[in-house]
C-alpha cells in the first residue's frame, strides 16, 4: 500500500474529469460505469510500469458486480445513473508528462469500448476474479483489489506485448 510519507499528485477525481475532458473533445458521451474502468485501468498500467511501487492514486478500488470501482468516484457522478456523465464536469489542467501519456493511451485503447465491453473485460481478468472469489456473480461485495495482483497481472500482460 501508499507508504505513509509518499505523496502523490493526482486524485482518481483528476484523472475522471481528465476522461469526461477527453470524451467532450470527441463527442463520446461517457457514462459513470464506464469512467470507472478507464480510471481503473489508468490506475492498473500505471501500477504495473512503476513495478507496483507507485500509485496513481490514493483511492480505494473495489471489486463491484460491474466491475472495479472506486467509491467516492463512483458517489461523485451516481446522480447520472446509466446515462451520460455532463461534459462540463471535464477538465484537463493538471495532468502532465509521463501520466497524461498514460492518460491517452488508456483513452486510445479503452475509451472507443462501450461499458459493458469494459465490464466484461474486466470481470475476465484475475485481480477482479480474485477479489469475488467467495461471492455470487450478482452479489454486493466491496473487497479491495489487491494491488500485488494488479501489478502482477498487468505486468504480464506488458511482457507479452513485447515479447
Amino acid at each position: 500500500m501508499l507508504a505513509i510519507n509518499e505523496s502523490l499528485d493526482l486524485s482518481a477525481f483528476d484523472v475522471a474529469k481528465y476522461f469526461i475532458w477527453k470524451s467532450s473533445q470527441e463527442k463520446r458521451p461517457i457514462t459513470n460505469k464506464k469512467l470507472q474502468k478507464l480510471v481503473y485501468y489508468s490506475y492498473a498500467w500505471y501500477l504495473a510500469s512503476n513495478s507496483g511501487k507507485k500509485r496513481l492514486f490514493p483511492e480505494r478500488i473495489e471489486a463491484w458486480i460491474h466491475g472495479p470501482v472506486i467509491p467516492d468516484l463512483y458517489y461523485q457522478y451516481k446522480e447520472f445513473g446509466f446515462g451520460p456523465i455532463d461534459p462540463r464536469l471535464g477538465a484537463e489542467e493538471g495532468i502532465t508528462g509521463n501520466k497524461k501519456t498514460l492518460l491517452d493511451e488508456i483513452w486510445d485503447e479503452y475509451g472507443k469500448l462501450d461499458a459493458d465491453t469494459l465490464e466484461a473485460l474486466a470481470h475476465s481478468e484475475p485481480p477482479w476474479r480474485e477479489a469475488r472469489k467467495n461471492l455470487d456473480k450478482d452479489e454486493f461485495g466491496n473487497t479491495e483489489m489487491d494491488d500485488s495482483l494488479i501489478t502482477s497481472y498487468y505486468s504480464s500482460l506488458k511482457e507479452k506485448m513485447y515479447e
